[in-house]
């Protein structure tokens, strides 16, 4: 016979809705008890009857991560995380994709694709903050926003203070003695929250240290790639003036920047230092390594995944933004060899 929540309750001495909050994920189960319940389940070998949960609760028991582009590495490290975090709470993930289709986008956060089958949604859109404001969140899908977005007390919002990245990143290539420093990633075509925090914090650092920020040091990127942060930097290079130091709004970006200097016959960092935001593994094995701006992904994925947790078991609970902490990390590409 199969294994039956009722066994479970006895082995692991709690009652029935005990075992049933568990592997329902719901937060309000006390983590002693919960390693209690799942001990049980993994002695008896309990499966949960996920079609049978569905009809009688409504409840899927999976939660979808929804982000721009899967193979950026940033994106991929963050929903390794968020399996991981979910699974602790006896959620799975679907990840999926948007392809920055904004239409898809306002879709999803709406609720006007009845397609989706899942309990709630970790969401890292591109939308602009004019567009964001414009929309209806649906009331029938919990939602929980990840990312540089403007928080307006609609959504559960987890992110980090993009402005004092962006800065500490600056402040970091000026305190090495960097005066031309230049940025990649501004998208003037699009009115994105990120490029425009992380463009305000590197001219802030500008300001404070007593430099101009100059326009012509500050470049687009069409996208957050290496072959853009390649042709952005290439271009900085053959300035009169090149830039002695580059903050690039990626990690991704920094490698193309590094590259174009190398190709240019030029050396990172003796003649120009470069460094990004991310902290991607790759990062830790370029040559030379990478200085970044280390986000606190895991802290991310936590406090998402905990917040959907409880808007399914409270779709009333008051929405908050949760501010995730970041580290500079110095490596090789802004510490000089010679």
């Amino acid at each position: 016979m199969p294994i039956t929540l009722r066994d479970v309750a006895e082995q692991a001495q709690v009652s029935v809705r005990t075992v049933s909050n568990v592997v329902a994920g719901y937060t309000h189960v006390s983590e002693r008890t919960r390693l209690r319940v799942q001990a049980a389940i993994e002695e008896l070998d309990y499966r949960p009857n996920l079609v049978a949960r569905t009809l009688r609760t409504g409840r899927t028991g999976v939660l979808a991560l929804v982000v721009p582009e899967i193979d950026v590495p940033y994106f991929a490290e963050l929903a390794r995380e968020v399996i991981d975090a979910a699974a602790e709470l006896g959620y799975r993930v679907m990840v999926d994709q948007t392809g920055h289709d904004h239409e898809r986008e306002r879709r999803l956060l709406t609720g006007a694709d009845r397609t989706m089958l899942f309990d709630g949604v970790l969401f890292s859109p591109l939308v602009t903050p004019g567009e964001l404001a414009e929309m209806e969140p649906s009331r029938s899908m919990p939602l929980v926003l990840l990312g540089e977005h403007d928080f307006d007390g609609r959504y559960d919002h987890v992110a980090i203070d993009n402005v004092q990245a962006a800065h500490d990143a600056t402040a970091h290539l000026i305190a090495r003695g960097r005066t031309r420093v230049a940025a990649i990633g501004t998208q003037p075509d699009e009115d994105y929250t990120t490029p425009r925090q992380r463009t305000l914090g590197y001219e802030r650092a500008l300001h404070e240290a007593g430099l101009t920020p100059d326009r012509e040091l500050l470049r687009p990127a069409a996208h957050y790639r290496r072959a853009d942060g390649y042709d952005a930097a290439s271009a900085l290079l053959t300035l009169p003036q090149p830039p002695d130091a580059i903050f690039c709004y990626s990690d991704l970006l920094a490698m193309g920047a590094m590259r174009a200097v190398f190709d240019a016959g030029a050396r990172v960092p003796d003649d120009v230092a470069v460094i990004g935001i991310d902290d991607i593994e790759e990062g830790q094995y370029t040559h030379p390594s990478l200085s970044t701006v280390s986000l606190d992904t895991p802290f991310i994925a936590r406090q998402a995944v905990g917040r959907i947790a409880e808007r399914i078991s409270d779709p009333d609970t008051p929405a908050i933004e949760v501010t995730a902490p970041h580290t500079l990390v110095e490596r090789e590409s802004t510490t000089s060899t010679t």
